[in-house]
């Protein structure tokens, strides 16, 4: 985690409840293999194309890799406390995740309806104004 940035321990504390429930046992964290596997992912034309289209950048990899050398870091840890650290880290990502701003944070909630909308159906006896000339 970058130094200056304060994680609200109670949304940590939130995610990893959640995370234990998702990921009960060792056997249900992802290996190193699928972390590799999808660091290269990442990497390849299709995914870098998406993420030109969708996002109008190139994907950034790094993440990925860091979770791949953060589990290569755990290789002769126990299993169960392999789990708790690597739901630790996880709990930290959706932490920072959601306290950041979202895409919910553009819309504003209506209090009342638009007015006017739907909009009526033009009459085809009436002439509307023409707009070019």
């Amino acid at each position: 985690m970058p130094t200056g940035e304060r994680l609200d321990e109670e949304i940590v504390r939130q995610e990893e409840v959640y995370l234990r429930k998702v990921h009960p046992t060792p056997e249900d964290i992802p290996g190193c293999m699928k972390l590799f596997d999808d660091f290269l992912l990442c990497n390849v034309m299709i995914s870098q194309a998406r993420s030109l289209y969708r996002y109008g950048e190139m994907a950034t990899c790094s993440p990925k890799l860091e979770d791949f050398k953060f589990c290569m870091s755990l290789k002769g840890t126990h299993p169960e406390e392999k789990r708790d650290l690597w739901l630790r880290r996880r709990a930290e990502w959706w932490a920072r995740r959601r306290m950041k701003n979202s895409s919910e944070d553009v819309w504003d909630v209506r209090t009342e309806p638009l007015r006017d909308y739907p909009p009526r159906k033009l009459d085809p006896e009436v002439q509307a104004p023409r707009t070019i000339e």
